[in-house]
């Protein structure tokens, strides 16, 4: 009889970000044991699969956590990109990399496997955009590792949540005439996430003398515009004018994309700089390995199909926001009133709610994305603005799921730092501040028994521009917060009555089991 200890383990890196956290449970459903290293494991504990995988607390750039994490593993999935971190990310990229293959030749880890970027032919690597040519060069590093190493090539990945698909769906959604930069024009080969995680899998089986890349990319070869008018038909959308101009430089690309869909300039500038050259396939050697199943690889329709159908029914496992946005304040609330940090900025607001606790809590968690902020919308709005034009994520991000949170989750600019279901919601900003901030929602009710609503918003400040903010807009927190604790309050009053059937889930409804099947 085998027993757990005879399963292969695998070590995951990157398992908060969009295809880490969809491998895994693939990984489990093949059958294999799964460590997780993350810097935040709390961020990993709300995932369907959480209780099935050990999770490790580390960083690819310490060589210390890696090595611990790299014990008894066979095969080491390097899956972290420094995508949208700025200036210095070519330098952190080449550096986790060196550190990853060095400690898993040191703890005789049997294989790696790598998802890097497909690189146009006959450009040289100088003429790359920096990240792809960061891509390039990590899976250059694993490959002299000593380890072997399988590094796969993608180009778009078309799956629900991921960037790609979120520029697509939203660029062709919203604009039915598009003036679009030339590179609409360019050739490119996208592959289904269901492809990419069946060869990520299949990928731990190699043979021992395997140390190469490969190219891997769907069915079809299609040009940008050919993906928009194509998404426009399986959408069921009028068939979109599209209008190439050749003025538009990667970075007003960026810009505009930035502007019209949920992707922030950071992470549009680097995707629409690969867009430049010609990215197809030059080999399909990866099916001798792994062969292709009936019905794959996936064509793009039915990629967009599958990804409509999951974003339709709510069921987005993982998105592009997953992972943390670089360079966003990380630091843990303070917990000590006193704390020896400085000043601790705080606006409290309490209500009594003649509703439920669970109903006031079924508002709470529905807070963000097409449910809104309840306060003075214009004021959100106007700050979203302003956060995407100092280079910020921005107000349009909105969910993963529309009724349940999980922590590390992304709901517009705040992401879900603690989650107490039923109870505390706590949301750290990523929006661009002079200090980091939070607010908290709790839901509880007093001596006498009656439900009360709580909600704190903080703010850290660094340096006198931090106190100037804080005192600046203090003035509109009455609209603000007041205003927002009074609508939380009046809505779960209002719904309150009509139980968990009022279109949102109890606060005890659970997420749905984590399958292997993912678009």
């Amino acid at each position: 009889m085998e027993t757990t200890t005879d399963r292969p383990l695998c070590l995951v890196t990157g398992a908060s970000g969009y295809i880490g956290g969809r491998l895994v449970p693939e990984l489990l459903a093949a059958g294999y044991r799964v460590r997780c290293l993350a810097r935040s494991p709390g961020k990993l504990r709300d995932h369907p699969w959480a209780a099935e995988v050990e999770v490790v607390r580390g960083d690819v750039t310490d060589p210390a956590s890696v090595g611990a994490a790299m014990r008894e593993v066979a095969v080491a999935y390097y899956l972290v990109h420094a995508l949208g971190t700025g200036r210095g990310f070519e330098d952190t990229d080449r550096e986790g990399a060196r550190v990853f293959g060095a400690q898993a030749a040191r703890a005789g880890v049997r294989h790696i496997v790598y998802l890097g970027g497909l690189t146009p032919a006959g450009v040289p690597e100088r003429e790359l955009s920096p990240h792809l040519r960061s891509r390039t060069e990590v899976g250059r590093i694993l490959l002299a590792s000593g380890v072997p190493t399988t590094v796969l090539r993608a180009a778009v990945i078309i799956g629900s949540g991921s960037a790609s698909f979120e520029m697509l769906r939203y660029l062709t959604e919203r604009l039915p005439v598009m003036v679009t930069p030339s590179w609409v024009r360019t050739r490119i080969q996208p592959i289904a996430v269901r492809d990419v995680l069946r060869l990520l899998v299949g990928s731990a089986r190699m043979p021992a003398d395997v140390n190469r890349a490969f190219d891997i990319g769907g069915p079809e070869v299609l040009t940008y515009r050919d993906m928009m008018l194509r998404y426009a038909a399986v959408a069921g959308l009028p068939r979109r004018v599209i209008l190439p101009v050749p003025v538009l430089t990667p970075r007003l690309s960026s810009l505009w994309i930035g502007l019209v869909t949920p992707v922030p300039a950071a992470i549009a500038r680097p995707l629409t700089e690969s867009l430049r050259h010609e990215v197809v396939c030059r080999e399909n050697d990866i099916t001798h390995y792994v062969p292709d199943p009936p019905g794959h690889p996936i064509g793009f329709d039915e990629a967009v199909r599958l990804a409509l159908r999951r974003v339709r029914d709510a069921e987005v496992t993982t998105r592009w926001s997953s992972a943390s946005v670089p360079g966003a304040p990380s630091d843990p609330l303070p917990t000590d009133p006193a704390w020896a940090g400085g000043s601790l900025y705080t606006d409290l607001r309490e209500r009594p709610v003649d509703a439920p606790p669970e109903a006031l809590w079924r508002v709470i968690e529905g807070i963000g994305g097409e449910n809104g902020w309840y306060s003075f919308p214009l004021a959100w709005s106007v700050r979203g603005i302003v956060d995407r034009l100092v280079g910020g994520v921005g107000l349009r991000r909105g969910r993963r799921d529309a009724h349940r949170l999980r922590v590390g989750d992304s709901v517009d600019f705040w992401r879900v730092e603690e989650i107490e279901p039923g109870r505390l919601l706590r949301l750290r900003a990523e929006m661009r501040l002079p200090g980091p901030a939070w607010l908290e929602m709790y839901a509880g009710t007093d001596d006498t028994g009656r439900t009360r609503y709580r909600q704190r918003a903080l703010f850290h400040p660094h340096g006198l521009l931090g106190h100037a903010y804080w005192w600046s807009v203090s003035p509109f927190h009455a609209v603000v917060f007041g205003g927002m604790a009074r609508n939380i309050a009046r809505t779960a009053e209002r719904t309150g009555s009509h139980g968990p059937g009022n279109g949102a889930p109890s606060a005890d409804r659970t997420a749905p089991p984590a399958g292997r099947r993912t678009g």
